[in-house]
């Protein structure tokens, strides 16, 4: 079990959030280029003649630009292995990046230099909190005209009461990047630019006398502006840093790699290591206890000649061995590990160990579930369930094609498995005519497209007009909103039966005509 200590300490298990198109995937493969696991950054805007980004490998992410799906990468850097988790930004697809922070130890916060914190970036870092996620924050777009740096560390205090503690500071303005000053050492790191950022910036290292000899005014000002923020309480805290009270903040452009590898470096030297985690009883499970894990993820269509389907497991504590017998807590059914792989984006190699902080991929896994655990020996252990969001947006599906209906059943369960989509029914829409429920509309997209393309389905999706959910607390009153033009109750996997309503005056009507009717708020952590 020493052996265990030993290797969750080299770990570092991290996510990238932000805001759409503040640069999450660009940031993503910049740290693997600076690992030397890529030789060439792929292009996340068209550029001819590159693969597109690692981490985005769905056909709708390459045809969009954006990530609609988290990616997991793992690689090693120095002694210490990265698992490094990209997340999609946009607002509709909240639930997979909420589940992928409930995998990793601490988190990267990306910040637009010309935008500052966004909605989405402020829903994602209060998640951070309540989890007790430290967050590291990277200014990118450091290359283009933006704001002042004072100003975007200012909002930083502002606006979600976050003290920066910057360890590197821009020389040049927003737009006119020279490098960064080194807060450690007081040198100045100068970047030469690489055609397209394709591959790993050169770094020229200069001491502050001649840094300030060749940058002037630039340097001095980087210099006064750095110091401000430090004399005010910006100087590095590990101990706030683990807290969650500051941020250590870092500034570069990681489409032309400027400031990646002091960000790689900076995870390794203070990122968080794996740490004990609670399971459901409230117990500590010790790093060195026998093996167990839990799935936060399940993706199919990654092998588009087997369309296999793979559960993304947290290691929490022991040794996974491949071809291990373990338990899913959830059906208490064994569960055998022959097919288990180590993940890079897209691409997938046979794992044969992990230990606590890595994410394993365990192939042909249709009876796992995300949220479930997987242990191995005595006593059993479960932990915490992952949150099943309040969905906005509601449709009927139906396949266009009536011959395809068992292509659309199989489908159905492989996205309400995956969580592309919760499918909710009712008798009396029945089984073969299921509603979509989701967070954002993109998610019928997805689930739309997924459909088409994996199962040789297409589907014909008709919105509903509620606006308006509740849990319904007693289903013996089930008949009082379903005996409603504008309202009805459908059931979600789990069991939880939603009330739906046309919109919050039509609920408040009904609780007015029925006072004892029990109508729960779905918070937005839980299910």
């Amino acid at each position: 079990m020493q052996d265990v200590a030993s290797e969750a300490a080299r770990r570092r298990t991290f996510a990238v959030i932000s805001h759409p198109d503040a640069g999450k995937s660009t940031l993503t493969e910049a740290l693997a280029l600076h690992a030397e696991v890529i030789s060439e950054a792929g292009a996340v805007h068209g550029k001819s003649g590159r693969q597109g980004v690692v981490s985005d490998w769905l056909e709708m992410e390459q045809a969009r630009g954006i990530s609609i799906t988290s990616a997991a990468l793992q690689f090693a850097y120095r002694d210490t292995v990265i698992n490094l988790l990209d997340t999609p930004g946009h607002a509709d697809f909240s639930e997979d990046t909420y589940r992928v922070l409930s995998a990793v130890d601490s988190a990267v916060m990306l910040l637009d230099s010309a935008k500052g914190l966004e909605p989405q970036t402020l829903k994602l870092f209060d998640v951070c909190r309540h989890r007790g996620i430290p967050v590291i924050t990277f200014i990118n777009k450091w290359d283009r005209p933006g704001r002042e740096a004072l100003e975007l560390c200012d909002e930083l205090v502002e606006r979600i009461g976050l003290q920066p503690m910057p360890l590197t500071w821009p020389v040049g303005v927003s737009g006119h990047f020279r490098g960064v000053l080194d807060l450690a050492d007081g040198s100045f790191i100068r970047y030469q630019r690489t055609a397209g950022g394709a591959t790993v910036a050169p770094e020229e290292r200069l001491d502050p006398a001649r840094a300030e000899a060749e940058e002037g005014a630039d340097w001095l000002q980087a210099h006064e502006e750095a110091e401000l923020l430090t004399a005010s309480g910006g100087e590095f805290d590990p101990a706030a840093f683990a807290a969650g009270s500051g941020t250590p903040v870092l500034f570069g452009a990681a489409v032309l790699n400027f400031g990646v590898r002091h960000l790689l470096d900076l995870l390794l030297d203070l990122a968080p290591r794996p740490e004990p985690r609670v399971d459901v009883d409230g117990v500590t499970r010790r790093l060195d206890s026998p093996f167990s894990a839990f799935v936060f993820k399940v993706q199919t269509g990654m092998d588009r000649a087997h369309r296999d389907q793979v559960a993304f497991a947290r290691v929490c504590s022991g040794m996974f061995e491949r071809g291990m017998v373990v338990t899913n807590a959830t059906t208490g059914r064994p569960f055998a590990t022959k097919y288990a792989q180590q993940v890079f984006g897209q691409q997938r190699s046979t794992v044969d160990v992990a230990y606590p902080g890595d994410v394993i991929g365990l192939v042909n896994a249709s009876a796992l579930g995300v949220g479930d655990t997987l242990y191995a020996g005595k006593p059993a252990v479960r932990f915490p369930g992952l949150p099943s969001f309040a969905p906005a947006h509601f449709a009927t599906a139906r396949p266009a094609d009536l011959s395809r209906s068992k292509q659309f059943r199989k489908g159905v369960e492989q996205l309400e498995s995956e969580g592309v989509v919760q499918v909710l029914r009712s008798d009396l829409r029945g089984d073969a005519v299921p509603v979509f429920a989701a967070v954002g509309p993109m998610q019928f997209d997805v689930a739309e497209h997924r459909l088409e393309h994996e199962f040789s389905c297409p589907v014909r999706l008709d919105r509903l007009s509620y606006r308006a959910v509740r849990r319904l607390g007693d289903p013996a009153q089930r008949q009082l909103v379903d005996g409603g033009r504008r309202s009805e109750v459908l059931t979600r996997t789990d069991g939880a039966e939603l009330a739906l309503f046309e919109d919050e005056m039509t609920m408040r009507i009904l609780q007015r005509q029925h006072p004892d009717l029990a109508l729960e708020p779905l918070v937005a952590e839980g299910g």
